[in-house]
């Protein structure tokens, strides 16, 4: 099973609907679901909050879609319904999704504050198989005995002070490979490789 994984929008909808595409057409993924902060930054959050609507894409809220107001009464009342996690199950795995770390979606989980020990401490309490976050604007693949860890990093691709990695991911189940790519190269191209 495939699962595109988006997160960090920021109101990009060309973007977004660039690599919804991709999932369909090269990705060929079979369900999608998005980590957090729809809207913040970016010149379209009504288009990108209808798009998520219109395809049933599960989200995690995010800070940005807490600080969000003036969309049409729809969206403000989609982004404000948002949980702050999502589980399911998905190929047999069972998937967490939270915008920044369990609990809380003001802090990320970066690479240099991971270890395994703590990431198969965090898996183990949630009882999940998969642990997906965003926030911190960069793709992150960590892999333990217990489980994963997967980041695809931030998917808005239009300039702003805030970093982005302009990328988007694809998780494999039930084997948890994880791949990242570049949502300004050509479509299956510039593969990020993760460790």
């Amino acid at each position: 099973m495939q699962i595109g994984i988006i997160s960090d929008v920021h109101a990009d909808y060309t973007a977004l609907k660039e690599v919804l595409h991709r999932f369909d057409q090269h990705h060929h993924v079979d369900r999608v679901i998005c980590a957090g902060d729809l809207v913040g930054r970016g010149p379209e959050p009504d288009r990108v909050v209808e798009l998520i609507r219109k395809y049933d894409i599960p989200v995690a809220r995010g800070n940005h879609d807490e600080w969000v107001f003036g969309l049409q009464p729809e969206n403000n009342r989609f982004l404000k319904n948002l949980p702050l996690e999502w589980q399911g199950e998905l190929a047999g795995k069972s998937v967490y999704m939270c915008h920044g770390k369990p609990g809380n979606n003001l802090w990320g989980m970066y690479r240099d504050h991971l270890s395994e020990p703590y990431l198969k401490m965090v898996l183990k309490s949630l009882k999940v198989d998969v642990l997906v976050t965003g926030h911190t604007h960069m793709p992150l693949h960590m892999r333990t005995e217990w489980g994963c860890l997967v980041n695809p990093g931030s998917l808005y691709t239009f300039s702003c002070a805030r970093a982005s990695s302009r990328t988007y991911g694809v998780l494999s189940l039930p084997d948890l490979s994880f791949r990242v790519y570049d949502a300004n190269a050509d479509c299956g191209e510039s593969l990020v490789d993760l460790p």
